[in-house]
């Protein structure tokens, strides 16, 4: 191969083998290969250091460079003989005792054939008390978690991309990685949100007013930010970082209430379903279009019918324009029938409370009053539309009876096979914490829940579900106990048990089912369920009880239109499967996730094309080997979500907010290098997240402090986005006041840093992706 000179190939080969020879597996470590691995794993001596010792040796060594040298020699020479018997010369204790004379014999050979002095010889046969083969791996040197956030972002989504399903075989490739990350970048963002744990650098830097960090300890607060870069390859995450000290990621694992961040995606809806009646009354004579509004009359049909009629022929960009100019009453004094149950809300800045605003000053000011008005409008929408709206219409149709069983049966089976996909390829094992993984429902509610589904289960599975599904919610075991005894599900029927446990019957059916016949196919849950839908629905045919029946369609509907309007979140993004079924959702009761709100950033700024994150470019296999294979990346086209006059409209809202709304303080943060300002658009949001305990007549007898949050999520220009949040986990959290105004000033004293990332030149790879035709 390389001529007729054969040594460099033969050290080749000879070298390949001591980097790679088998050494059995050592406590604290497991699998042991090569040569340095070995001498580390089983004598906690370092690799490069004994090269030098064993490369340096000659006739004048002595003392104690001699007998670091002996030593050296013994380790070395011990593992090139274990290797034929690894797991019995190193693990046994008679192998280990066969070894230690084997390993006298060829340094007395070694030395005679002079291949070694008699003084290296003597001082590593000195060396068999003081250099013993170990019991454990050498515990490795601490870590900071800060500063293997990226790391473990990356090696998290190598599991999922090789197929692995445990770190401990990730660790045993040979691979190198090249990630999207910008290192230097992510250090000093890291280092930063680091010292914001300094009550003192807090202090210094200005933190310590109102609304900020006027009150509770500063070193509590985890706060994370994540930087992405939209690049026509797809969006590459440059940053991902948070000073939580441990390995949970934030930003990917977190589900937090992130407050009015939500109205975002309350928006985007609000705009879509505009766009949706635009073009629905656009593609039909004016007489086919009064039917539809006569028909469908819920408030946002109706407006838009009276926009087109007023102005003949608008297109969607002006009829969404016109949108964002709809007004909302701001008062707190309605009471809303939501969730199952009366609610009011109020507005964060009470000077509000009196006004009546524009979708667009709602949003700009981040008035909860007018995105809960503005859910209530998407809701009646979802609602009117639905085959039961002729059950509150028209109570005297003679074919009322037919039409509820079909209806029964038609959207039982929707709910059903909806219900199916979200469990069908979850194994039995693990199909309860993952039904109630992602739902906020009281204790007694998931009693009632646990029972509905599990009737053979007991208190103590009930509160190892919820250990499970719920770490860290303090429920104890007499709360267990209480709820599970209360929560008799056997004595309900179907219907009552989704009610008392707010979760839909039939969702409650499937998973019952799943959970006696693992595998089951879902024709076999459509036929066992057919009875099912019936009792389901049986309640609506009871005679003399019209008020109940319609305040319970009522929530039927509603809990319907959130899955409807759950299924348009998790097209851009949504990372949880479940809705709150309350207009609640619209300003955070559902949570989110930060990476999923910079990913709804990104749609926005793409011009409505969602396209992947991507932490990792190009991966090297066994490099310098005769297998070095060489994996890049595909270039993945986006996919069309959203249109692109939804994209625009809401990126103006973002803007808006940013320039003259709730996120002023990030207004000019960033300039480029002609010294003009950057745009940024956001949203902010804060979560003061508690369980409140009402008794007779409202009066709050109970609350229990859970997490304070508060994020901003933002673009930069039209290439970077991303998202910081700060977030208090606990009863503590109760003596902290902040609001979103903390991340925003944090993302500010975060701006000289990532200006220079932000504000470099894009690399030559062509002009960053048009959006694909709708």
């Amino acid at each position: 191969l390389d001529g007729p000179e054969t040594m460099e190939a033969r050290r080749r080969i000879v070298t390949d083998n001591l980097n790679s020879v088998p050494l059995a597996a050592i406590d604290g470590y497991g699998e042991v290969n090569g040569l340095g691995n070995g001498l580390w794993a089983w004598y906690g001596l370092d690799f490069d250091e004994v090269n030098v010792l064993l490369h340096r040796h000659g006739p004048s060594s002595e003392g104690e460079v001699l007998v670091r040298e002996g030593a050296a020699l013994r380790a070395v020479l011990s593992l090139l003989i274990a290797q034929r018997r690894p797991s019995y010369y190193l693990t046994r204790g008679e192998g280990r005792s066969a070894l230690e004379e084997l390993v006298d014999a060829h340094l007395r050979l070694l030395a005679a054939g002079g291949v070694i002095p008699g003084s290296l010889r003597d001082t590593a046969l000195e060396a068999r008390e003081s250099s013993r083969l170990r019991a454990r791996a050498p515990e490795p040197p601490p870590v900071s978690f800060l500063y293997r956030k990226a790391a473990n972002a990356v090696r998290a989504e190598l599991l999922q991309d090789l197929g692995l399903s445990r770190m401990y075989d990730l660790d045993r490739l040979d691979l190198t990685v090249e990630s999207t990350f910008d290192v230097e970048t992510q250090l000093a963002v890291a280092e930063q949100l680091d010292r914001l744990r300094d009550p003192a650098y807090v202090a210094s830097i200005g933190l310590g007013e109102s609304r900020l960090l006027q009150s509770g300890d500063p070193s509590a607060v985890v706060y994370s930010f994540m930087l992405v870069e939209r690049t026509p390859g797809g969006n590459l995450v440059r940053v991902q970082t948070d000073n939580f000290p441990g390995p949970f990621d934030l930003n990917r694992a977190a589900k937090l209430e992130l407050g009015s961040t939500a109205k975002l995606r309350t928006l985007v809806t609000y705009l879509e379903t505009v766009e949706a009646v635009h073009r629905e009354l656009s593609a039909v004579d004016e007489a086919a279009r009064d039917s539809l509004v006569r028909v469908h009359d819920d408030p946002l049909t109706v407006w838009t019918s009276s926009y087109l009629r007023a102005r003949p022929g608008a297109g969607v960009a002006e009829v969404l324009e016109a949108a964002q100019g709809r007004a909302y009453s701001a008062s707190p004094e309605e009471t809303f029938f939501t969730g199952g149950g009366v609610h009011t809300f109020s507005n964060f800045d009470a000077t509000h409370d009196q006004s009546v605003l524009s979708v667009r000053e709602g949003f700009r000011h981040s008035v909860n009053l007018v995105f809960i008005r503005m859910m209530r409008d998407i809701v009646r929408h979802h609602t009117v539309r639905a085959p039961s709206a002729r059950v509150l219409r028209d109570t005297a149709d003679p074919l009322r009876a037919d039409y509820l069983s079909r209806f029964a049966d038609r959207e039982g089976q929707t709910f059903t096979g909806q219900f199916y996909r979200t469990y069908r390829d979850v194994p039995a094992d693990s199909l309860l914490v993952h039904f109630f993984r992602g739902r906020s429902l009281a204790p007694q509610r998931l009693a009632w829940a646990y029972r509905a589904v599990a009737p053979d289960g007991t208190a103590e599975g009930l509160r190892a579900l919820v250990q499970a599904a719920f770490p860290g919610t303090g429920i104890t075991a007499a709360v267990v106990e209480d709820v599970f005894r209360r929560a008799d599900a056997s004595r309900h029927d179907l219907p009552d048990q989704g009610y008392l446990a707010g979760v839909h019957p039939l969702e409650i059916f499937v998973v019952r089912h799943l959970l006696a016949n693992p595998g089951a196919r879902l024709s076999d849950v459509v036929a066992a369920g057919a009875q099912a839908r019936q009792e389901v629905y049986r309640w609506l045919f009871a005679p003399g009880r019209r008020s109940a029946q319609d305040q319970r369609i009522r929530v039927l509907l509603e809990a319907e239109a959130f899955v409807e309007i759950g299924a348009t979140w998790r097209r851009l993004g949504y990372p949880f499967q479940n809705l709150v079924p309350s207009l609640a959702t619209a300003i955070g009761s559902s949570g989110d996730r930060p990476e999923a709100l910079a990913e709804l950033i990104g749609i926005l700024v793409g011009d409505g094309v969602r396209q992947p994150l991507v932490r990792v470019e190009r991966l090297r296999l066994a490099e310098d080997t005769p297998y070095e294979t060489v994996l890049a990346r595909d270039s993945v086209p986006g996919e069309r979500v959203m249109s692109q006059e939804v994209a625009a409209v809401a990126t103006g809202a973002l803007l808006d907010g940013v320039e003259n709304g709730t996120a002023r303080r990030a207004f000019r943060a960033i300039r480029g290098p002609d010294g003009e300002p950057v745009p940024i658009g956001g949203k902010t949001g804060t979560g003061d997240n508690r369980f409140t305990v009402f008794g007779a007549g409202g009066t709050v007898i109970g609350s229990r402090v859970v997490n304070r949050t508060a994020a901003f999520a933002f673009h930069i220009g039209d290439r970077f986005f991303g998202v910081m949040t700060a977030f208090v986990s606990g009863p503590e959290a109760g003596s902290y006041r902040f609001t979103s105004a903390l991340p925003v000033q944090v993302f500010t004293r975060l701006a000289p840093t990532i200006t220079p990332l932000v504000t470099e030149e894009p690399p030559d790879d062509g002009p960053l992706p048009d959006a694909p035709p709708r």
